[in-house]
This record gives C-alpha cells, sequence and structure tokens, in this order.
C-alpha cells in the first residue's frame, strides 16, 4: 500500500505541474504544419505517467511503444517499480536490445549470453544496464524500498511481440515433454503456472557475496552494468551532460545514453543526431521543446515528470527550462555510437562570406551567430515586456 500512495502522490504531483504549465503557457503548445494535412509534424510527446499502471503481486509498469505513440518507431520505452521481492521474471526480447536507467531504489539483474556466461550484479540509482538481443535476463527489488528504472527498447515494436517469459512457455508446453527435457515426474509441474507470470512477490534476497566461491562463476567477457551516476558528467554555466556509449560501454552496440541537468532559465542549445533517433523521459522540472522537421514544419510541447519526448533522427531541436526549477531528463539513442552536430559549432565552422550570402545579414550579426555557447546556453531569466 505504501508504495503504491507513493506513485499515487507522484502522478497527482506530475499532473499538477502539467495542468499549470497549460494554463500560464498554452501558447507553447504549437503544431506549425505545412500547406497539406499530410505534411503535419507528428506527436512528439506522451505522459507515460499519466497513464494507468499495470499491477502484479510484485510490482507494476506502463510503457510507451509505437503501438500508443505512433512516432516513437525506433525506440520504445518502460516505467517499472519493484517492490522489495519483487522479480519481473526470467525472460528475453527476441527484436530488442534493452538498456535501463535506475532512477530510485535497487535491484539485482541475472542474465545469460549464447556462450553460457551469466553475471547477477546489484544496481542502485543512476546505474545502467544493457541487454544484447536474445539474452536472458530478469531483475529483482532488493533493500526495503521500491525500484523505479526506465527500459528503453532499440525497437518501437518490441512489446507487440517477441518478448518471451519463461513461464508463459512452459505453460504453453505439454508436462510429458517438460519430463523428458528436465528428467522429471509429470506430476512434478502439476503446480507450475498455467499462464505468464510476468512480475511475482518473493523474499528479498540477501547481498552478493564479495569473494564468491572458486569454480562457481562464469563471467561474460564484457560486463552488462555501467555507473553513469559515478561518471564525471560535462559541466557548462547552463548544466550538465553526462553521456554514456560503447566507448566507455562496450557491450551497448545498439544504445547510447545521457542524463541532462538544465539549470533554471537555461537552453539545450539547438542540434540535430545524424545517426539515432532520440527517447527522452523527463525526470525532474519542467522544459520545453521544439523539434523542426523541415518544409516550415516545427511542433513545441512542454514537458514534466513522467512525460516522454521523441525526436526522429535527423530532425532539429531545442530545449529550455521552464520555471526557477532545475530539469533533469534521461535522454536514450538508438546507437551505440553518439553523434550530434550543434548550430552553433556548424555556422562557427562555416567562412564568414558563405553566411553573409545565405543570410543577408551584416558582417557584425555573422560575428555573433558564429562566437555563441555550446551544449547549453547560459541561464538568463525573462525581461518582461512592458
Amino acid at each position: 500500500m505504501v508504495f503504491r500512495i507513493s506513485r499515487l502522490k507522484t502522478a497527482l504531483s506530475a499532473a499538477g505541474i502539467i495542468l499549470a504549465t497549460t494554463t500560464v503557457a498554452a501558447f507553447a503548445q504549437t503544431d506549425d504544419k505545412a500547406a497539406t494535412p499530410d505534411a503535419a509534424m507528428p506527436e512528439i510527446k506522451y505522459e507515460l505517467g499519466k497513464q494507468p499502471l499495470k499491477e502484479h503481486p510484485g510490482g507494476a509498469s506502463n510503457e510507451a511503444t509505437a503501438k500508443n505513440f505512433p512516432i516513437s518507431k525506433g525506440l520504445a520505452g518502460v516505467s517499472m517499480f519493484l517492490k522489495p521481492g519483487g522479480l519481473r521474471e526470467l525472460h528475453w526480447h527476441a527484436n530488442a536490445a534493452e538498456w535501463a536507467y535506475v532512477v530510485a531504489g535497487h535491484c539485482r539483474i541475472t542474465v545469460i549470453d549464447p556462450e553460457g556466461h551469466s553475471e547477477i550484479k546489484d544496481f542502485g540509482p543512476g546505474d545502467v544496464w544493457y541487454f544484447p538481443r536474445g539474452h536472458g535476463h530478469s531483475i529483482q527489488g532488493t533493500g526495503n524500498e521500491e525500484c523505479h528504472f526506465i527500459l528503453v527498447f532499440d525497437s518501437g515494436y518490441f512489446s507487440e511481440f517477441a518478448t518471451f517469459s519463461v513461464s508463459d512457455w512452459l505453460a504453453q508446453t505439454p508436462p510429458d515433454v517438460l519430463s523428458k527435457n528436465f528428467g522429471m515426474p509429470v506430476s512434478a509441474f502439476s503446480n507450475m503456472p498455467k499462464k505468464e507470470v510476468y512480475i511475482s512477490q518473493g523474499p528479498v534476497p540477501g547481498p552478493l557475496p564479495l569473494d564468491p566461491a572458486a569454480g562457481t562463476e562464469n563471467p561474460p567477457p564484457l560486463t552488462h552494468r555501467f555507473r553513469l551516476g559515478s561518471k564525471i558528467p560535462k559541466v557548462t554555466s547552463g548544466g550538465s551532460f553526462n553521456l554514456v556509449d560503447q566507448k566507455q560501454f562496450p557491450i551497448s552496440t545498439t544504445m547510447s545514453g545521457a542524463i541532462l541537468k538544465m539549470k533554471p532559465y537555461a537552453m539545450r542549445q539547438l542540434h540535430w543526431h545524424p545517426n539515432a533517433d532520440e527517447w527522452q523521459y523527463y525526470i525532474a522540472g519542467k522544459a520545453r521543446m521544439t523539434v523542426f522537421g523541415s518544409q516550415g514544419r516545427k511542433i513545441t510541447r512542454d514537458f514534466g515528470p513522467g512525460d516522454v519526448g521523441y525526436v526522429p533522427m535527423g530532425y532539429g531541436h531545442y530545449i529550455e527550462t521552464i520555471g526557477d526549477s532545475e530539469c533533469e531528463m534521461l535522454a536514450v539513442f538508438n546507437s551505440g555510437h553518439y553523434e550530434e552536430i550543434s548550430l552553433t559549432e556548424w555556422l562557427a565552422k562555416t567562412p564568414k562570406a558563405v553566411l553573409e550570402t545565405n543570410f543577408s545579414v551584416s558582417p557584425n550579426i555573422i560575428d555573433g551567430l558564429r562566437s555563441g555557447e555550446q551544449l547549453f546556453s547560459k541561464p538568463k531569466a525573462p525581461v518582461a515586456i512592458p
């Protein structure tokens, strides 16, 4: 009951923020269109935190996929909560790799790869895991608090098919076949689950041994864990950017991710990603994102805790904080190699004469365009217009 009340408070808080934002800044919710309706910009926002949770004995979850968030074709995400001892059962994904970020609480993962290597690791806030497509794994809540983590998959359609749960598989397999497979009597399977368990409730697991007994482990050559929260971020006057991609986390070949913390009245500068879509989860604070889609099209949406944003590959965008609170956001990309081109850097490395011809403005204006901030703008409170 405590955990459900906690989630309810979080949802109500997020809803209040969104309602306030809508009332004060409704003008910002724009969706500029080209000449024909077919050219309209797709919706870039999904209010994941406001969606009903699918409850199970050991936890709950909801998801944003291409089915309920149509723009999200390259990436999908799940917000999952596990109670202490709650177990996301053994399963694998046949059509997607899994990248995750722990927002709060603690959990333990177990994973096996095709070569028979296995790994058991504990995770806490700021930790990241990555499971390549098809690797069998499970997740269990540890400690005495609910664990909240965000799962992101490199296919927007991962949840519609190709998630295989061990209880579902055994339920669909005749008992005599299971008897042959495990060398046990048919009666041993009479009390097995008759359908997918998904999240069960069990006892809180004890601590992992500091020094496992000799001959008890077969660790993989590449770990599935990266401690992003412990990594030194890139810091500017407007915020911080903490990135992990395949360079630092070699097993994560198809996905990368970052935590962005933007100070009040700062802005994530105009930029685009030439090699990946961007899936966003807003953790704290409020922000406004505008996405440019070419041919005179753009769309602007306001975001708060629990909201998901999406930017298709190559689309220009920028993000502004709203109000006097820091904004924290998780950004995940469907490429193991992070790439970005900032508008400021592009202009700075283009000859002045080319820019003067392009924009038909004075050299002084061009000098300003070529000397702007990169990554984040400096915090600057809005000036009231008389």
